[in-house]
């Protein structure tokens, strides 16, 4: 498409160099026939569910919408996040649905689908950041400098299906007895001022976003890693959508995922100027501190891709790792909470749809 569009534009420039020879012609006054202009297909249309307000893990995204790549790959890209709704719909579920073509969620949402009583066949098309940069934090005031100081604590989830036994897990790890924390379910977008507000004594960030706001406010924070407790985290977020719907735009989301890496690697290397485009493009009240968004683009930069490959990749064994670490812990349960089998991974994940073009 970048070719075609190059010749494209030289033939313009040099019809507009000799378009004073033309009009100087003879010709010109008589000629009354004119070729019409060549008409370009309509644009494919995609709907892009984002998992939070527009932030830095999306930043890629809106990169490629503001310099007109999804444009010239021939696509209408349309990206919805949780605000518009107040959450009452997740982005998993939208794709789950239908609503959306596309959709930003942790990898355990893909693995969640799979395995319900109605699985549903969505998979991970990308990788949005190539490694972990969550973690559980606590106030540093608070005094809880550890995941055993957690038990008997108030813990601000998401709901996620997954993510309760998870930080529960890491209590038990840390030696926090039988890991019993207490559960509140605060609505999505607050949580965050929950844990500020003293209303939950945990909860889980990403620290190139919460953590950078907490920095830039005074607040110190304790952060606790997974991986620090024996949790093989997976890829969070990825890109995903229904496998069905993959077969149906294939063509369409391979475009989508060129376009969209160009706008990642623009943002790894150019982080000031990829915030400022975030900024413009997304157009949203949580973007209005520029200093601090520019700041979180930075910190998250090297979070898009790791060991020289390019954005979107994912490794098997990371997958091998957490989905085998979920079935392990018994957490993989139908709804009479009787433990079933994990499915293959390969059904899970696919990097088929990232161009090989697109990896130099």
């Amino acid at each position: 498409m970048r070719g075609k569009t190059f010749r494209f534009r030289f033939v313009l420039q040099h019809l507009g160099n000799t378009r004073s020879i033309w009009e100087q012609s003879p010709l010109a006054a008589v000629s009354s026939v004119s070729t019409p202009p060549h008409e370009m297909p309509e644009p494919t249309p995609l709907t892009l569910a984002l998992d939070w307000t527009p932030n830095t893990n999306h930043t890629g995204f809106y990169v490629a919408q503001a310099n007109g790549w999804y444009r010239e790959a021939g696509l209408d890209v349309r990206i919805e996040h949780p605000g518009d709704d107040n959450y009452a719909t997740t982005p998993a579920r939208k794709v789950a649905q239908g609503k959306a073509d596309l959709a930003i969620a942790p990898s355990e949402s893909v693995l969640s689908y799979r395995t319900t009583d109605e699985p549903v066949p969505l998979v991970a098309i990308a990788a949005v950041l190539a490694r972990d940069a969550s973690a559980v934090v606590t106030l540093a005031s608070s005094g809880l400098d550890r995941p055993s100081a957690l038990a008997g604590r108030t813990y601000a989830s998401y709901q996620a299906r997954f993510e309760d036994a998870i930080v529960q897990s890491m209590v038990r790890v840390d030696g926090g007895g039988s890991g019993d924390v207490q559960i509140c379910y605060p609505p999505k977008l607050g949580i965050w001022d929950t844990l500020l507000q003293g209303d939950a004594d945990a909860t889980w960030i990403f620290d190139p976003w919460e953590g950078v706001q907490a920095d830039r406010a005074g607040v110190d924070l304790n952060r606790f890693v997974l991986s620090d407790y024996g949790i093989p985290y997976g890829y969070s977020p990825v890109l995903v959508a229904r496998a069905d719907r993959v077969e149906q735009k294939a063509d369409a989301i391979r475009a989508f995922l060129s376009a969209s890496r160009r706008g990642f690697t623009f943002a790894s290397k150019e982080p000031d100027a990829a915030a400022d485009l975030l900024i413009q493009e997304a157009d949203h009240s949580t973007l209005a501190d520029a200093d601090f968004v520019r700041q979180s683009q930075h910190i998250i930069a090297p979070y898009y891709a790791d060991d020289g490959k390019p954005w979107g990749e994912m490794r098997v064994n990371v997958w091998e790792s957490f989905v085998g670490w979920i079935a392990d812990h018994g957490l993989i349960v139908d709804t009479s909470g009787t433990a079933i089998a994990a499915p293959d991974v390969s059904t899970l994940f696919t990097n088929d749809l990232l161009s090989a073009s697109d990896s130099a």
